[in-house]
């Protein structure tokens, strides 16, 4: 009988919660490469907002040095630490080995805050494109907002979604896994269709590269550079995340690099190879839109079949998205609890599968709930939050080489304490540059740095309120 079993390791005398699960459960190396395209990329739904809020020049070259700044030092950082440290928990257990209890208790909470956002944006874009079958559903009134009736619809969909979601992760990360790996074509083939048809059009490739160069020589300041990066960070964000279910892969220290290092590339393709092609045919931000998109853009280079392809493609990526997602958020609230800082509840394992299955429930709830939130302000927030909780990951990498290097490392990033601190600060940057457009930005929304205050605050709160509960359970 299959089974999977909740043991603990040890770590300087700081207990590890991790699974053993049976070998027949595990993600090999094609699944796990799928869930890391879907947890990281999902085909280019989402990024066409980006060409529509800063254009068409600046979008492109975004999408080529963002993997480079942004994605490669995240990439190369959780190869080397999920292959010493290939436990449930991923980065909670990193940070919290590499720095102490405190600031892994917020890297955890911080987390669970913008993965709350982060998974309601899935449900969110599903009903954006299911639009494109259903207009009413991005329906207005004459003051530009959706009726109750109409947002009703959309969030009752958006937890259709949710649920369906809930029922596959249920069974465990295998089939989590098979899922994705079957649905990884579905969203790449009419993107590839997309591609081929539009650039080798008569005239494609130049009309994209004069769309490209025109915009960057006649550029304005731009009142959205705060969501425009938000944007481009979100789509390139998430490749940590693959590493908080790594007791449930197959081969972690030796699979977890090669798969990350097989996504990035593929990630980068799937962007930037349709957003050239829709660039040949037009660069109105109208439909540049999450409101539009890509359906819109496959049927001016193709005519109506692309674009119901490309529309259904949409529902297929926003619903992997969401359940390859849903896989490593609900891991860390488990990780958490067996350490005290969270309720036991949360701790609770299915004997058969290893699925934390309150932490589960749980995480689809709060997902439900920032679900009725529109897409743009989930984005900002959510980048803020994560790129608070990766600034402690690369901390405690440089910390882990400091004190432990003779800690076995199956992958160990090349050329020392140079490169280390230089692939720091690159996505730091990154990151500083979304706080600062943030906060100065004429079209940012206080709000949303305040929810990250917020957020900030309260993992401070916690740790203080769960302290002596942790302890007493070590």
């Amino acid at each position: 009988m299959e089974s999977a079993v909740a043991s603990t390791s040890t770590f300087n005398n700081t207990p590890a919660p991790h699974f053993v699960v049976e070998p027949a459960r595990r993600l090999r190396f094609v699944a796990l490469v799928s869930v890391i395209f879907f947890t990281v990329s999902g085909g280019a739904f989402g990024i066409e907002s980006l060409v529509g809020t800063v254009g068409a020049g600046l979008a492109v070259v975004l999408i080529i040095i963002t993997p480079l700044l942004w994605s490669l030092p995240i990439a190369l950082m959780v190869s080397e630490l999920s292959s010493a440290m290939p436990e449930e928990g991923g980065y909670y257990v990193w940070v919290r080995r590499g720095l102490g209890d405190f600031w892994g208790v917020q890297e955890g909470w911080w987390t669970i805050c913008y993965t709350a956002v982060d998974m309601a944006i899935y449900p969110v874009l599903f009903v954006n494109y299911l639009a494109y079958f259903v207009p009413s559903l991005l329906a207005l009134d004459e003051h530009g907002s959706a009726s109750w009736t109409v947002f009703l619809w959309r969030w009752l969909i958006a937890v259709t979604l949710i649920v369906a979601g809930l029922g596959v992760n249920w069974r465990g990360a295998r089939d989590v896994g098979r899922n994705a790996t079957f649905n990884v074509g579905l969203v790449l083939v009419p993107f590839a269709l997309l591609a081929f048809i539009g650039l080798t059009r008569d005239g494609a490739i130049g009309a994209a590269a004069g769309a490209i160069t025109s915009d960057l020589a006649n550029r304005k300041e731009s009142g959205l550079l705060a969501l425009g990066l938000a944007t481009v960070m979100w789509n390139y964000c998430g490749w940590d995340n693959v590493s908080t279910f790594a007791a449930e892969v197959d081969d972690a220290p030796r699979n977890y690099p090669r798969a990350l290092l097989t996504a990035l590339p593929l990630t980068v393709g799937a962007y930037l190879l349709p957003v050239l092609a829709g660039l040949s045919v037009t660069t109105d931000a109208a439909v540049w839109s999450e409101a539009a998109g890509w359906p819109v853009l496959a049927q001016l280079i193709a005519g109506p079949w692309l674009g119901l392809l490309l529309a259904s493609a949409a529902l297929v990526s926003a619903w992997s998205l969401f359940n390859s997602q849903l896989l490593y958020v609900s891991r860390l609230p488990f990780a958490m609890a067996c350490d005290g800082w969270l309720p036991a509840l949360l701790a609770r394992v299915s004997p058969k599968t290893g699925v934390p299955t309150a932490a589960l429930v749980a995480s689809c709830t709060i997902s439900a709930l920032f679900a009725a939130l529109p897409f743009g302000k989930l984005v900002i927030i959510d980048i803020l939050l994560y790129s608070a909780a990766l600034s402690l990951e690369f901390a405690a990498l440089l910390a882990l080489r400091r004190r432990r290097p003779e800690m076995p490392r199956p992958f160990r990033v090349p050329g020392g304490w140079p490169v280390l601190v230089l692939m720091t600060l690159a996505p730091m940057s990154f990151a500083a540059a979304v706080v600062v457009a943030t906060f100065t930005d004429p079209e940012a929304d206080p709000r949303q740095a305040a929810t990250v205050v917020i957020a900030i605050l309260s993992g401070i709160a916690l740790y203080y309120a769960r302290r002596r509960k942790a302890v007493r359970q070590k």
